[in-house]
């Protein structure tokens, strides 16, 4: 693996999103001698206010483009030759996924297929896959996912990921080039887009409105503050294996209901248990648990260190401060997607 100081160029794809514009703002921090080159398409999560600091440092250079564009991603390529390149671009969101399937597809898989025949063509050190636990599908309790299971996915979104991963192991195999992929569980934290549930229920108590909860809150996630899977991303590109998967997750302890999730979120605001709103049945492609393990990455040295009581109470808190943020996109297209997603609740705020 090459030094920190020998990395000239990254190209990161679908930065201006959640976990993308914490890796960018991070690896400005760690490598300043070295280009950031962010692809990204700006579809409705991708927001330039999650990069306002970033762009205005020297080294950062922002291409609005698509990355099933092979022309332009061959032009990135040839022009800066990367050294590493770091693909978010996805689209993620599961119930999107029911009825957008087609986007999925075209992003994920062939979007990933473009970026890996350019990676082929110009020999950057490290492809770097950014895949999800939910590839895995539903993990039945006190069982733990590991990066040799089947995949199993359940979601269209769940198997455009694993179309995607199947994509990059092909490709080394068949070409050598030099790809690991990482499987991350449930990520929070600052800048989330407020489709998730965190920034949901937290931006919606702050609204005075209820927050829906689906079957009674009893599918079990396993939540890892974002900083801390930027950290293991950074080790995994240093120090990962080439050809090998990494799974990504923040440990049993962390592993707690949507109950307990929206208890926490309530008691952290003040509010009681009336601002939740039922909604009803488990909601189509959604798995009743998700879990990693983590041995591989932890053999590598990494631990993760926000705990959750720390995690939740800090993305709070920035969700208070930082309403200006969150309000300018819970409006508009938000709004109507927000009324068509829970029509059949009973939630209708």
């Amino acid at each position: 693996m090459l030094k920190t100081k020998d990395i000239k160029t990254i190209l990161i794809t679908g930065g201006a999103g959640f976990i993308g514009s914490h890796f960018i703002r991070f690896c400005l921090r760690k490598y300043p001698q070295a280009k950031i080159v962010n692809l990204d398409k700006l579809t409705y999560a991708g927001n330039p206010d999650n990069l306002a600091e970033a762009s205005k440092n020297k080294n950062y250079i922002f291409v609005k483009g698509d990355i099933c564009d092979s022309l332009l991603v061959d032009s990135l390529f040839a022009k800066y030759q990367f050294d590493w390149v770091v693909n978010f671009a996805a689209e993620t969101h599961v119930d999107r996924s029911l009825t957008q399937a087609n986007d999925f597809i075209r992003t994920d898989i062939l979007g990933t297929q473009v970026l890996l025949e350019a990676s082929n063509k110009y020999n950057p050190k490290v492809y770097l896959q950014i895949s999800t636990d939910e590839v895995y599908g539903d993990i039945p309790k006190g069982r733990f996912a590991k990066e040799i299971d089947p995949l199993n996915p359940s979601s269209p979104y769940a198997a455009s990921k694993a179309g995607g991963d199947m994509q990059v192991l092909a490709y080394f195999k068949t070409y050598k080039v030099p790809v690991i992929i990482s499987r991350c569980t449930n990520n929070y934290g600052p800048n989330q887009y407020p489709e998730k549930i965190i920034p949901l229920f937290v931006t919606n108590l702050l609204e005075n409105k209820k927050i829906p909860l689906y079957d009674g809150g009893s599918q079990i996630r396993d939540w890892l503050y974002v900083s801390d899977h930027i950290s293991a991303l950074d080790l995994i590109l240093n120090n990962g294996k080439i050809g090998e998967i990494y799974n990504i997750g923040a440990g049993h302890k962390n592993e707690i209901t949507n109950k307990k999730l929206t208890e926490v979120i309530l008691k952290n605001l003040g509010q009681s248990e009336n601002m939740i709103e039922e909604a009803f049945g488990l909601r189509p492609g959604h798995d009743r648990r998700y879990a990693v393990d983590t041995a591989k990455i932890r053999q590598l040295g990494w631990r993760p260190k926000i705990d959750f009581e720390t995690g939740i109470k800090r993305t709070i808190k920035w969700y208070q401060t930082n309403q200006g943020w969150w309000q300018k996109i819970k409006s508009g297209q938000y709004l109507e997607y927000y009324k068509k997603h829970y029509n059949n609740s009973k939630c209708k705020n």
